[in-house]
């Protein structure tokens, strides 16, 4: 008799992403970052604390240098982040977040936070940290021994 592949894990990963990302850009238009889209968290990732030029940011969302230039226009036209000189590069622009950029950040790690607890309380809080640690492991160790410092958002 044949095994039957399972790979369900791997949709169930994918599921419970897309189900954390729509839940939180549903409550953040709740808060007016309605104009805010999934993967501008996480250029926000790459540009905390210090931020990054745009060939950086491009790097760390695997983009072209293009479509992080286009990304750092739209993010600062709404609001969220500032061009300025580098402070090592005369030539150079460093990207930053604005006050509003910060703010979002905050409402997002409150909104993940208080998801978190929520599955807690329907696994409970030991199984969470084991899920946490788990999965850092298994990332880790497919990554050879590193977390990866790359995120490529799909959608």
């Amino acid at each position: 008799m044949a095994s039957t592949p399972h790979y369900d894990l791997m949709l169930l990963l994918g599921l419970g992403f897309r189900t954390v990302i729509d839940h939180l850009h549903g409550q953040l238009a709740t808060l007016g970052y309605d104009d805010v889209r999934p993967a501008h968290g996480f250029a926000f990732q790459r540009l905390a604390p210090d931020g990054a030029t745009g060939n950086e940011l491009a790097d760390f969302l695997d983009i072209t240098k293009q479509a992080a230039s286009e990304m750092v226009d739209y993010l600062e036209q709404h609001g969220y982040v500032m061009r300025q000189p580098h402070p090592a590069d005369r030539r150079g622009k460093i990207v930053t977040l604005t006050e509003r950029g910060w703010n979002c950040i905050r409402e997002t790690e409150g909104i993940l936070s208080d998801l978190e607890t929520q599955w807690a309380v329907i696994v409970g809080a030991e199984r969470m940290e084991e899920l946490r640690a788990d999965l850092r492991q298994l990332i880790t160790v497919v990554n050879g021994g590193t977390l990866p410092q790359k995120f490529r958002p799909t959608w």
